[in-house]
């Protein structure tokens, strides 16, 4: 310590006083988790959201244009079929195309794929929408929907189901749209 350093800190009697607190270091900390643990744990994470996204976004083959309906589609007959829509309090429409699904067929279905055709009247071609069927699972508190692959047609078995659109085009003639089940999967 410097001569003056040490008049600050002496006392009046001589001896030394120690220094303020705020300038010394803090005591070391020992405990807590390593570094390299905290990478490793960051590892982790990372790959298990990678894998949830890679398992997540199967990539699935875009289709384009009118489809042919599947072979197994006769033993797949929609009926019972409305229309509904609901708005949301944030502005956006939803509409809805409720019905049942049987499966009078020998075969295990376990996913299906409609077109849904929206035509108009101005002489265009309709509006394509190409969606997986979705099974109601439940009416209350609310309508709540699960693939098929969660709960498989089994030969006999009839079912609800429901298709939601968010947007459909302006241009639509207001009728109730054509469905066609284009893909069928089966056990």
């Amino acid at each position: 310590m410097s001569d003056q350093e040490m008049r600050r800190n002496a006392s009046p009697n001589g001896a030394e006083e120690p220094s303020s607190a705020i300038f010394t270091p803090p005591p070391s900390r020992s405990g807590g988790m390593p570094l390299s643990a905290w990478l490793i744990a960051g590892a982790v994470v990372l790959a298990a959201v990678a894998g949830m996204l890679l398992v997540g976004h199967r990539k699935t083959e875009e289709i384009k244009g009118v489809q042919a309906p599947d072979a197994y589609a006769s033993s797949l007959p929609l009926t019972q079929l409305q229309m509904s829509e609901s708005t949301s309090l944030s502005g956006g429409k939803s509409t809805y195309v409720d019905g049942h699904i049987q499966n009078t067929g020998q075969e295990t279905v376990t996913g299906v794929l409609v077109q849904v055709l929206f035509k108009n009247e101005e002489q265009m071609p309709p509006d394509v929408e190409t969606v997986p069927l979705m099974l109601i699972r439940t009416h209350e508190p609310y309508v709540d929907t699960e693939t098929v692959h969660a709960d498989p047609l089994k030969p006999g078995d009839d079912r609800e189901f429901r298709l939601i659109f968010e947007s459909i085009p302006g241009n639509w003639n207001m009728q109730m749209p054509e469905i066609r089940i284009i893909k069928v999967e089966k056990k």
